[in-house]
């Protein structure tokens, strides 16, 4: 008993940090670039800095200290899944950050209900699902609550709403992209060694936007650069990366959209708190809960389909201990697997369902854990 209870101490905690870190960052973001407060209008320059650490860090764990051994990457394979992936990755930061400007945490966080539609639709142009009936629904349901959102957003600004809607597109893009390119070339990926390869390509491809956008304008403002708050923001992103894993290991993939559920109201409610200017309607709330409920609907189909690939018709309880099984072994998502015995259309399902669990500020960490779901839960059958 004094095991059991220590497990779920450990999970709790963990869910407690990943919670905590990922409101966290994002407040962060928002007050480090927002001009009441510190006045860094930069987001580009935030989000290298972000890069930056999290690559050099990769780098001492992986080259100097050896944590973890690189895998094997191949000059094609970087030119046509790193490269690509970190380009939408990068965009999607870059856009994401750059909305923080323009409109409050809260009303970012109601149009990141957009996510499961924009991975839909991103998905079935590339080839790698397929609109259902049930499906379109609820992302009708889920684009109907967050236009109620808005609708009812005081402070509505058209610039700060397309900045974030384009980084939510980036983003679905970027996870099917991840998803096709990955798994056809075999590549696992695991969080440090995601951020060795893909942070620095991401750091290159801003670098570029950064030049021409805020260069100049970095040279003419007075910065008061603090080395403290640049350290700690990043330091609080990398961490975030590493809580997911946690969270991950100890859980399943249900646990941790309940958890993100949970994390967005809370992150909401602080907002509130700590940006006065930051005023929540009742048609804000009346709109993200209608588009929640589709967002929940959307995982509930997408879980029962992966079950029902999964289970074949036996006892109830032979049924119940397959489910068990399933979600433990969900829960390891790195550990070695067979990759021939991947079911392709199941594949589909399992890793558009958790597409939307994903936090913008970790999507390296995302992306190898959405490369790896399919094939985690879909070889438990064979067990």
């Amino acid at each position: 008993m004094k095991v059991i209870n220590k497990s779920l101490f450990l999970t709790y905690l963990y869910l407690l940090v990943y919670i905590l870190l990922s409101s966290g960052v994002i407040l962060y973001n928002k007050w480090v670039l927002s001009p009441k407060y510190f006045n860094f209008p930069f987001p580009i320059t935030l989000t290298m800095i972000h890069m930056g650490f999290s690559g050099a860090v990769a780098f001492l764990l992986v080259r100097v200290f050896k944590v973890v051994a690189p895998v094997k990457m191949t000059f094609e394979i970087y030119a046509t899944c790193v490269i690509p992936i970190s380009a939408f990755f990068a965009s999607s930061l870059w856009f994401g950050n750059t909305a923080y400007l323009h409109i409050s945490v809260a009303f970012i966080q109601m149009l990141k209900a957009l996510m499961p539609v924009a991975t839909l639709i991103m998905a079935v142009l590339c080839g790698t699902d397929k609109l259902r009936c049930d499906v379109f629904l609820n992302m009708l349901l889920v684009s109907v609550g967050v236009v109620i959102s808005s609708y009812g957003e005081i402070h509505f600004n058209v610039v700060g709403t397309l900045y974030q809607c384009t980084g939510i597109f980036a983003e679905a893009l970027r996870l099917v992209l991840t998803q096709v390119l990955l798994q056809k070339k075999g590549l696992s990926l695991n969080p440090i060694t995601s951020l060795y390869y893909i942070a620095p390509c991401s750091f290159a491809f801003l670098f570029v936007p950064w030049y021409f956008l805020e260069q100049s304008g970095m040279e003419v403002s007075q910065i008061q650069f603090n080395f403290w708050i640049f350290f700690s923001n990043a330091l609080c992103a990398l961490a975030l990366n590493f809580s997911i894993f946690l969270v991950i290991g100890r859980t399943g993939a249900v646990t941790i959209r309940v958890a993100g559920v949970l994390k967005d109201w809370i992150l909401i409610a602080l907002s509130t708190v700590i940006f006065p200017e930051s005023t929540i309607t009742g048609l804000n709330i009346i709109g993200y809960a209608i588009a929640l409920c589709g967002v929940v609907m959307y995982n509930y189909i997408k879980v029962k389909d992966v079950k029902a690939s999964q289970l074949p018709p036996d006892s109830l309880p032979d049924r119940m201990n397959k489910d068990w099984r399933t979600e433990k072994k969900s829960s390891n998502l790195y550990a070695p697997d067979d990759t021939d015995n991947i079911d392709t259309s199941s594949g589909k399902v399992s890793s558009m369902s958790d597409m939307n669990v994903v936090d913008e500020e970790v999507p390296l960490m995302a992306s190898s854990r959405l490369s790896h779901i399919g094939r985690s839960q879909l070889s438990s059958r064979d067990a």
